[in-house]
């Protein structure tokens, strides 16, 4: 079982920031922003690539709710998610990044 498995059937804690019977959003342990969020599907899907379009409709609008919730539709925030191992994908539980609170820097530098 991964780790985000493990946080859905609360095996270990997490500060969640919303939830629906679908999908979870909590904060990054390790915050690369002043607001880092997780969003999660509670299905294990491995990765993007796996990603059903039903299932991502749904989290979309779930991850709009997130940006309302935090306080960051308005102002922005960047949506991040990673995949396969080239892609920097850490964890095999697809989730996307919301880094805000912040003005963000450029992601790729020449």
């Amino acid at each position: 079982m991964c780790i985000f498995c493990k946080i859905i059937a609360g095996e270990i804690p997490n500060k969640t920031i919303l939830e629906d019977e679908n999908f979870l959003a909590f904060e990054d342990i390790n915050p690369s922003a002043n607001i880092h969020a997780l969003i999660i599907p509670k299905v294990h899907i491995q990765s993007f690539n796996e990603m059903t379009p039903n299932i991502m409709a749904n989290m979309t609008t779930f991850i709009q709710e997130v940006a309302l919730t935090l306080g960051v539709k308005s102002d922005g925030y960047r949506l991040i998610t990673n995949i396969g191992t080239n892609g920097g994908q850490e964890v095999e539980h697809i989730h996307f990044h919301m880094l805000a609170g912040e003005k963000l820097g450029p992601i790729y530098k020449k």
